[in-house]
């Protein structure tokens, strides 16, 4: 394949010249064409409240945009407070996105002082789709402000709106700190600036078709923002790996036969396969979130997928023709200590001795290390996203404490209660007995004539009290069997549940396919497993720091931002894949390359030493690069992107120095021969799968 590409390297470059101006066409309206919600657990009883709600009540949903007015010296029944609802309510008249109109209500939505009011124009579009009405609208909204009085849009859409934003500011912020950082240390690992540059580039180009992919795929299914956001961190992470593997390979094999075709073969046939192979683990892992069914997340697995699948693509295809193309040229542009450079690092070499004289002391060091980072993981908390993850400035925060100040702590996440009209007068005489609820307001008959009544219950504590879940689950069980209750609240705690629920499914498979990935491509049952389990401790580990700085708040001052006392809910199932998929990646490199030299001498020594030697400083480089992009996200503002970047940062960082360079190499040194040994039987079953060149 390799020497197809590099023949015929003329047609390659064509094919994706027509590709990424096809894509690119589509990339740049990527933040703004990709949709803004789907956090919500499909099927659950909240979303059944959310449709019930748009269909029979006027869209006075969890998706309704709140529009919080409040004067300090008018009262909500004064003319210029009025004037300010009817303008506000005119924002909303004639866009067909929302549905009724209800002005706010003594004893519901009007605050016990009589100075703050909710105005609800109702959800009559899907929840992306109130999103993106929001962001049209809140700029208009928000100017309806004065000296006098205050307007705020706030609820659940307009959450999403300002997060999305802050979000979206922080990645792009981050990203313009990577890329410099990243090719900085390319250089240092290359030694010369064409060499350095290829890995950029050919990130670059699957950036480009994954954001491209991702708006086409936009207008069949609705995509998450996020989505664009993971694959653009991943990407560049992976990208970078992958052509790092390639090209050091290319340059050595280029150094030995002067021939680029006869280097891209040669390369592609050991390093190549390695890449392949890797890839192909990262986009199983993935595929297990897919599970989970909450459209938010697996379509933020998909954009990191699709952005894997063009990298992959790029790696497998671009790349060699380039490098078939460039020949000698690749060290053009070098550094000197450069020209020195082997492909067989002497520092790794000696490291690989060193490992195989004394391997206990290093196998127990590294291994109370990542015991003693992985305990802390046992009590770790976790929840959906707070009020405190968007910037204190952002509209829907303000209009949020304001709710709370002056309508009680639940007041701003309301949950909402629909019944039968026969069960009306039991379900509200259920809802107040209820421990832990402060008012319910009276039933409200449905607008369209239908058999319901919807019932609002405020409970006394914030919505992302750990309460919440208990007040949820009494009044659930507490009121009449056919009355429902949903609300913003609701939905974020259903679709915990659902991603509590599945997360120990998705571990199964991720590890079961991720072992037999390993046992396909290394042929070897007990190495397979080595490199399955150790992958998990790395994991484990990272979740341990994560439970220390973002739970306990340990260096949250460091860190610029205040602790939750709790992980982001989607983190564990969402890291989880992300983390093990990257150690993975490394496993993958280490173990071919081992492989290869055990193939060639049958030594499992020389396999151990000689492995380490030739992918160690490549190992080294592509962790330095995925820790600098990675860390980048750590400056982030909004609370999730920095969970990100310091949980993936920590995981690459604890994996490649203390599980790649230390633990892995010391098993395959104490299992000898035994660690490539495959019975008879499971060499038959399996293809033959070759990391040698000849």
């Amino acid at each position: 394949m390799g020497a197809v590409m590099a023949t015929n390297s003329k047609w390659v470059l064509g094919v994706w010249l027509i590709v990424l101006v096809a894509l690119g066409a589509a990339a740049p309206s990527v933040f703004n064409s990709l949709a803004g919600a789907g956090w919500q657990a499909n099927g659950s009883e909240s979303v059944r409240v959310r449709e019930l709600a748009q269909e029979h009540f006027g869209g006075n949903s969890s998706a309704a945009v709140q529009v919080v007015v409040h004067s300090d010296t008018k009262p909500i029944t004064d003319p210029a407070v009025q004037q300010v609802l009817t303008e506000a309510t005119a924002v909303f008249q004639g866009d067909d996105r929302f549905g009724e109109v209800i002005a706010p209500q003594p004893g519901m939505s009007i605050s016990p002082d009589g100075h703050t009011g909710i105005l609800i124009a109702g959800a009559n579009a899907s929840t992306d789709e109130m999103v993106k009405a929001v962001d049209d609208l809140k700029g208009e909204l928000s100017a309806l402000s004065g000296d006098v009085v205050e307007v705020y849009p706030t609820g659940a859409s307009a959450l999403w709106s300002d997060f999305n934003k802050a979000n979206h500011d922080a990645m792009i912020k981050a990203e313009m700190f990577s890329w410099p950082l990243t090719m900085a240390i390319m250089v240092l690992a290359f030694g010369s600036l064409v060499a350095a540059g290829l890995p950029l580039l050919l990130t670059l180009a699957g950036l480009v078709a994954s954001a491209g992919g991702l708006v086409l795929l936009n207008t069949v299914t609705p995509i998450s923002v996020w989505a664009m956001n993971f694959a653009m961190m991943f990407a560049l992470a992976l990208g970078i790996d992958y052509a790092l593997f390639i090209v050091a390979r290319f340059r050595d094999s280029l150094s030995k036969s002067g021939d680029p075709r006869s280097a891209v073969a040669e390369t592609m046939d050991t390093a190549g396969k390695a890449v392949a192979l890797s890839g192909l683990t990262v986009l199983v892992s993935l595929s297990a979130v897919l599970l989970v069914p909450a459209p938010a997340v697996r379509t933020m697995a998909v954009g990191i997928m699709l952005a894997v699948t063009f990298v992959l693509a790029a790696t497998l295809t671009l790349l060699p023709a380039v490098l078939g193309k460039l020949g000698r040229k690749v060290n053009a542009g070098s550094l000197p200590y450069a020209k020195r450079q082997q492909h067989r690092s002497p520092g790794f070499h000696a490291w690989g001795n060193l490992l195989h004289k004394h391997p206990w002391p290093f196998a127990i060091g590294s291994l109370l290390v990542l015991v003693a980072l992985s305990i802390p993981v046992l009590g770790l908390k976790v929840a959906m996203p707070s009020i405190e993850v968007v910037p204190t400035d952002a509209p829907v925060r303000q209009g949020y404490e304001l709710v709370q100040a002056q309508m009680g702590e639940g007041a701003p996440g309301m949950l909402q209660i629909v019944a039968p009209t026969s069960e009306a007068e039991a379900t509200a005489a259920a809802a107040k007995s209820t421990e832990g609820i402060a008012m319910v307001t009276p039933p409200t008959p449905a607008l369209d004539g239908s058999d319901y009544v919807m019932l609002q219950a405020v409970p006394n504590v914030d919505p992302s009290d750990s309460a919440m879940g208990s007040i949820l689950d009494r009044l659930r069980a507490d009121l009449p069997s056919q009355a429902l209750v949903g609300g913003a609240p609701a939905e974020n705690l259903d679709l915990q549940q659902a991603l509590n629920d599945y997360l120990p499914v998705i571990i199964g498979i991720i590890l079961t396919l991720g072992f037999i990935l390993l046992l396909v491509a290394l042929q070897a049952p007990l190495i397979a497993i080595l490199g399955t389990v150790v992958s998990l401790l790395s994991t484990a580990a990272a979740f341990g720091v994560a439970k220390l700085i973002f739970q306990d708040g340990h260096g949250a001052g460091l860190l610029g931002f205040t602790p939750q006392g709790f992980l982001d809910g989607w983190g564990p199932v969402f890291f989880f894949a992300m983390i093990f998929a990257i150690a993975m990646d490394y496993t993958v490199f280490l173990l071919a390359t081992a492989k290869e030299h055990y193939e060639e001498s049958g030594d499992p020594k020389v396999a151990h030493v000689m492995g380490l030697a030739h992918s160690g400083r490549v190992i080294a480089a592509a962790a330095a690069v995925m820790v600098a992009v990675f860390f980048t996200f750590a400056l982030a503002d909004p609370l999730p992107p920095k969970e990100m970047g310091i949980i993936l940062g920590v995981a690459v960082l604890l994996d490649a120095v203390l599980i790649r360079l230390v633990l892995l190499p010391v098993l395959l040194r104490l299992t000898g021969h035994a660690a490539w040994w495959s019975p008879a039987w499971l060499r038959r079953v399996l293809p033959n799968i070759s990391f040698s060149h000849g």
